[in-house]
């Protein structure tokens, strides 16, 4: 189905951004026996250096969503990155916009972390330019996660 992806940032606690999290929460459990949730707060992405961003179509309904987070200096981490079942272009819209921001931010590298199993985001991941890096903070030790990481350009290289 194409359409137009409207993109904006949005509370994570708000109806919408909820529901599209509990989606992916579902369809992680089904894939990979954990929903991610002990992962995620959403007080982490409330703050000057983070972001929410929920994907609309052009009906202005919900279609996608992600988040960005303060990890460590120079480095933001991608949170949540969901795209509704059906949907073509969303993932994408969304981790882009994502990358714009954090470099917007001052970020120099933006990290990840899908699990092994689920090869569908491994290889969109993949496909997007990130490559694999070794198992950072709490997936330090867990061989069901694999680690993300993609470069950033600087803004001066972007204008």
């Amino acid at each position: 189905m194409a359409y137009d992806i409207q993109l904006a940032e949005e509370d994570p606690g708000a109806a919408d951004s909820v529901a599209l999290m509990d989606e992916l929460s579902t369809a992680l459990e089904a894939i990979t026996g954990d929903g991610g949730r002990a992962s995620f707060d959403v007080e982490d992405v409330r703050g000057p250096m983070a972001c929410f961003v929920v994907a609309r179509d052009d009906h202005g309904m919900p279609v996608g969503c992600g988040a960005l987070r303060p990890l460590e200096p120079g480095v933001a981490e991608i949170k949540r990155m969901y795209a509704r079942h059906g949907t073509s272009g969303v993932g994408s819209a969304v981790l882009h916009y994502l990358e714009e921001e954090a470099v917007a931010m001052g970020y120099q590298a933006v990290w990840l972390e899908t699990r092994l199993v689920n090869r569908r985001a491994v290889d969109f991941y993949e496909a997007r330019g990130y490559t694999r890096i070794a198992n950072y903070g709490k997936y330090i030790g867990n061989p069901l996660a694999v680690c993300f990481e993609k470069q950033l350009p600087s803004s001066l290289e972007l204008a």
